[in-house]
């Protein structure tokens, strides 16, 4: 996903000015691809000149509110970037690191940032489901409806594993904890340590 496509994508379902796809990104887009405000004023100046995008309406004027809409290269520009393959993205979580490295150091300190990591899943799970409650009640899922409450869906599906795997983890480091120790030989057991698990040890809408 590149950010000139997320905003492509953004403007197509619904012609904003810069503030307004800064705060869509916000709420919603900056979910599964975020960028800082600089970045999304800087990207649509570039689409501009590039001729994919073009500022309209009353307020266009140099210093003025500008409202953006796709023009058809920038239709066709998100057309193509669509239907290219791309593979899926290896998971490199920091956690998952640290993990690896509580199991031949101990756990010291690991149990509390597990514990709030979960805090951190559950608060996300709560606001995604509350967006599912708000924008796609059932049998209301239709066309483009039905595809925006999809991604949503497997943010759902995402945070609910990340809460399960956290569950499994701290369940695996308070075992450790009580076995006593660095707890090594336990945590291995939990991360697919090489020679145990294999060398890479498994490891909205608008």
């Amino acid at each position: 996903m590149s950010l000139p496509h997320a905003i492509l994508t953004a403007l197509l379902e619904k012609p904003s000015s810069g503030l307004e796809l800064t705060r869509r990104f916000d709420r919603s887009i900056g979910f599964f691809w975020s960028a800082t405000h600089q970045q999304i004023y800087r990207e649509l100046g570039r689409l501009e000149r590039e001729g994919l995008v073009r500022a309209s309406g009353p307020g266009a004027g140099r210093g003025q509110r500008k409202e953006y809409e796709v023009l058809a290269d920038g239709r066709a520009e998100l057309a193509r970037w669509t239907a290219l393959p791309q593979d899926p993205k290896p998971v490199r979580d920091p956690l998952l690191l640290r993990l690896r490295a509580a199991a031949v150091l101990g756990l010291d300190g690991l149990e509390e940032e597990l514990a709030r990591h979960r805090e951190l899943h559950r608060a996300q799970l709560a606001e995604y489901l509350e967006i599912e409650r708000r924008d796609f009640p059932p049998g209301a899922a239709a066309g483009e409806n039905r595809l925006q409450h999809l991604v949503l869906r497997g943010g759902i599906q995402l945070e609910s594993f990340w809460l399960a795997w956290l569950d499994e983890a701290l369940a695996a480091a308070g075992g450790v904890g009580a076995a006593g120790g660095g707890g090594a030989v336990g945590a291995k057991g939990a991360v697919g340590a090489k020679g145990e698990g294999g060398e890479n040890g498994g490891a909205g809408r608008e």
